[in-house]
């Protein structure tokens, strides 16, 4: 049940007081209601298999495109932002073929822990103070983002469907407080993309078949963090030496010309997952890796799907020195490693070695999958 209320504007200005005091760079309010423009979108993307193996994204769609529908008591959504602006260029290590390019939000620490600390904040003092009961979200539950921060007057959804802030660019995490209080809401953002399609044109797998629409599917960040399996070949090479996601469509945005670096010392890149070494990386067994990524988004994708990635800018690599590591894995325990450790060694060696290695190793292999690769790119 909700709790006595005070003066609307008194209780909004002491909300976003408090979110600024605790680190957030921007605080913006909307009422927990999403128009027809936001489930249609919904609905469109998932009708149109964009959302590929993301089943949970066609899952309690009714509650992700109404925010009611997930809590009926809420009446305001609190949607807060942490810029995470990086230093120096971010598309600058793909010009670095020996080094393996991990997205810039993943460099630092992971992001849902730092928001979710400094939420549990300001949803204490809103409690405790403010008479409001709460709900908190940093992409854990049927929250549509975007739409919500977009309404909440933070930015806009841009042609890239990423949040684009004036303040920001594209480099800004965000998190959701829904509340049975009646707060003042801000007026919803205006796109300002106009004419511009950079973000459009600079996609190495084409994957917008059209403004405001993704298809992850050919999405890099939805193949080497989401999709779970052996990564198609029409994009292996497009892929580059992308180890962990994409940052292309963010970096290249114009109005990244107002972002600024972060200023939340967590969310820096550690100085080992700036430019990693490729041949570093390509050694780790499940100890290591958890070891090196604790602490970092990286860290849940596992193991043998980040090595999946790294075989493939390896085989991008054109590195000579690397094939010893890359030989190695044709012995891996993972069928996924292996698999991609084919594709890598067909990409390094000459046609004459690499047969002789598929005569050496085929005749044991009993995964179908690598069966496979062997065929394709033998």
């Amino acid at each position: 049940m909700s709790k006595p209320q005070t003066d609307k504007a008194a209780t909004t200005a002491a909300i976003r007081d408090r979110a600024l005091e605790l680190g957030f760079d921007v605080v913006g309010f909307a009422p927990a209601a999403l128009g027809d423009n936001a489930r249609d979108r919904l609905s469109d993307y998932i009708s149109n298999g964009y959302h590929g193996d993301m089943g949970w994204l066609a899952e309690r769609t009714q509650q992700r495109s109404q925010p009611t529908d997930l809590w009926p008591e809420a009446k305001s959504v609190i949607v807060v932002g942490l810029n995470y602006g990086p230093a120096g260029d971010p598309l600058e290590v793909l010009e670095k073929p020996e080094r393996g390019a991990i997205s810039i939000y993943a460099r630092g620490r992971d992001y849902h822990d730092v928001a979710k600390k400094k939420l549990r904040v300001l949803a204490r003092y809103i409690a405790d103070n403010l008479n409001g009961d709460v709900k908190l979200f940093v992409d854990t539950a049927p929250v549509m983002e975007k739409p919500l921060a977009a309404k909440a007057g933070l930015g806009w959804q841009g042609k890239h469907t990423n949040l684009v802030s004036k303040s920001a660019g594209s480099w800004l995490f965000l998190g959701e407080i829904y509340t049975t209080l009646a707060l003042a809401n801000e007026q919803e953002a205006v796109d300002n993309c106009g004419s511009c399609s950079q973000c459009l044109t600079a996609c190495p797998t084409n994957a917008f078949p059209a403004p405001y629409k993704l298809d992850a599917r050919r999405c890099i960040s939805y193949l080497t963090i989401e999709h779970k399996g052996h990564i198609p070949l029409e994009f292996r090479e497009a892929i580059g030496n992308r180890i962990y996601g994409c940052d292309d469509c963010l970096a290249v945005c114009p109005w990244n010309k107002f972002a600024h670096l972060t200023n939340e010392p967590e969310l820096e890149a550690r100085l080992e997952l700036r430019w990693p070494r490729l041949g570093d990386l390509v050694q780790l067994d499940d100890t290591t890796f958890r070891q090196v990524f604790s602490g970092s988004p990286v860290k849940r994708l596992g193991r043998d799907r980040f090595i999946r990635n790294v075989l493939i800018a390896i085989g991008n690599s054109g590195i000579s020195q690397l094939i010893p590591h890359v030989d190695a894995k044709l012995n891996d325990e993972s069928p996924l490693v292996r698999a991609m450790a084919i594709w890598a060694l067909s990409r390094l060696v000459s046609p004459r070695l690499f047969k002789k290695s598929r005569e050496f190793h085929r005749a044991d292999e009993i995964d179908i999958e690598v069966q496979r690769e062997w065929n394709t790119v033998g």
